[in-house]
């Protein structure tokens, strides 16, 4: 424990959700590196945004919202959201003195010493009371298993390594999922592509009209209640549909996203149905989603029977310390900052109420 520091409050994660917290942590009083600290694993600002792929420019992102006391204006359209995103958060970070330490790995969070927290990571430890987890979903990419898939002599790769349109010159491709990332990188490669190829397990849901708040507060209703089961969460975008926009209505017009279902096997040289229907393949793109990057919470044994973590509000029910943020109903970009200052305001109430043992 010689290495221990002691803090009231750790931050994982430094994406829109560990910001939003830092910022409101910072406005209650809590002051960086002696209250509270924030680590994030990544190399430099931007969460998870900075990995996204070139060809995903500002203009195609949907529902980016500000950071709490701080907007984003006169960004580029036609600029990468990895940079345009990177470079504001790099702004955030830097006008609110928030103190990011970075790149810093979180290994274990388990029970410490005298009702603290001990967090271990790759740079030392820290004994916290409270925690907030704002670790998001990029760092876990869901890879279905299908029967023969080691057989395949093409080339497999998921959403997270996506590098743009220009690499499937000339292939034969396979797209997997039905969310937003499938339909985009549908859209994006059939110009470029020998083939392309459209497979979900679900047939896709289109939204037509406007999405106001009534209809998100439905759909994050609908998500929220999986939490509080103890089921692990799914993302907004599968209850509330993709939106019908131009770009979806020539994609189907021209039969670009014309969905097939899911293939039952693989063989090395593409993929097969039951009934015996076959499609050739160069490439599987894989844009099967994630799942949320909790795996450093396993020692303190937060999951239910069904394979979540409960959650009142941002608070995990198994222990009061512990806030998840950007998990579940909280994982948009609005969702995360009004999180954000729910859990910051539960956890000045937890602080006050449970003096730090002598």
């Amino acid at each position: 424990m010689n290495n221990t520091r002691e803090v009231e409050v750790v931050v994982i994660g430094a994406g829109q959700a560990g910001l939003s917290s830092a910022h409101h942590l910072r406005r209650s009083g809590f002051e960086p590196d002696r209250d509270f600290v924030v680590l994030d694993h990544s190399p430099g600002p931007g969460g998870a945004w900075q990995f996204r792929w070139p060809s995903l420019t500002y203009g195609k992102v949907h529902g980016m919202h500000a950071l709490p006391g701080m907007e984003l204006t006169d960004a580029d359209p036609a600029r990468a959201s990895s940079e345009v995103i990177s470079e504001y958060f790099d702004r955030y970070e830097r006008t609110f003195d928030l103190r990011v330490r970075r790149p810093v790995d979180v290994r274990a969070v388990r029970e410490g010493s005298g009702g603290r927290l001990l967090v271990e990571t790759s740079v030392g430890s820290w004994a916290t009371r409270a925690l907030i987890n704002a670790t998001g979903t990029w760092d876990r990419p869901f890879w279905p298993r299908v029967a023969g898939q080691e057989t395949f002599r093409g080339r497999q790769l998921h959403t997270v390594r996506y590098p743009g349109p220009e690499a499937f010159t000339g292939q034969r491709v396979v797209v997997v999922g039905g969310g937003a990332s499938g339909t985009q990188h549908l859209l994006e490669i059939a110009p470029y592509a020998a083939a392309t190829t459209w497979v979900t397990r679900r047939p896709p849901v289109f939204r037509e009209g406007p999405f106001d708040e009534e209809a998100g507060r439905a759909a994050v209703a609908l998500v929220e209640e999986r939490v509080r089961q103890g089921l692990p969460p799914r993302s907004v975008v599968s209850v509330t549909g993709l939106p019908l926009n131009d770009a979806i209505r020539r994609g189907l017009a021209e039969g670009v996203l014309d969905r097939k279902p899911m293939f039952d096997r693989i063989t090395p040289e593409g993929v097969e149905w039951a009934d015996g229907r076959r499609v050739p393949a160069d490439v599987i793109l894989w844009a099967t989603g994630f799942r949320p990057a909790i795996e450093h919470l396993a020692p303190l044994r937060l999951r239910e029977p069904g394979g979540g973590i409960r959650l009142e509000g941002t608070r995990a029910i198994a222990d009061p310390r512990i806030h998840l943020v950007g998990y579940g109903p909280s994982a948009s970009t609005i969702g995360a900052n009004r999180a954000g200052r729910a859990a910051v305001r539960d956890i000045r109430r937890l602080l006050a109420a449970e003096p730090v043992p002598a």
